[in-house]
């Protein structure tokens, strides 16, 4: 198992990755800057092909190459995660309009969402609420939210309030 950490444009991002697939992305404190993305410590031969993909994500408006994925979840959770990978960049759904194509409730469309190994490379943030941006990360105010509001905007959607 190897831990691969990038300064990107929304802060730290930590990747984990094991038997050459990606199995985790955790964010650091969510800091807006303009740098470009770069490895800045571990090593895994994956650790290019991660670089890259996350600049393609950055400078493209959201669009990511693709990645070896390799996601521990339930059954409910791994089809939420395949829905949340064929929303175009620039797009957003709701989570009724997921629950209704998964046959599910919205609340736990949104449960899945939140347990999202991969937030960036599975877009949970383009997910929102019938009414608004709706939360992320298993929060409804602060530096989450600012978050997906932020990743959105790079996308070109914008959400009042």
């Amino acid at each position: 198992m190897a831990s691969l950490e990038y300064r990107t444009p929304i802060g730290t991002v930590t990747v984990t990755t094991e038997n050459g697939k990606v199995t985790g992305l955790r964010r650091g404190q969510f800091r807006p800057t303009a740098c470009k993305v770069r490895l800045i410590r571990g090593t895994d031969p994956l650790a290019s092909n991660i670089e890259s993909v996350l600049q393609q994500f950055f400078r493209q408006a959201g669009a990511a190459g693709e990645l070896p994925l390799q996601l521990a979840g339930t059954p409910f959770q791994q089809k939420v995660w395949s829905a949340l990978q064929r929303i175009p960049p620039g797009e957003v759904r709701t989570y009724g309009e997921l629950a209704r194509q998964l046959r599910s409730s919205p609340r736990a469309v949104g449960g899945a969402c939140r347990r999202n190994p991969v937030p960036l490379l599975v877009p949970c943030h383009r997910v929102v609420a019938a009414q608004g941006l709706g939360g992320f990360a298993g929060r409804t105010t602060g530096k989450e939210v600012a978050l997906k509001r932020w990743l959105l905007q790079h996308e070109g959607i914008t959400f009042e309030t």
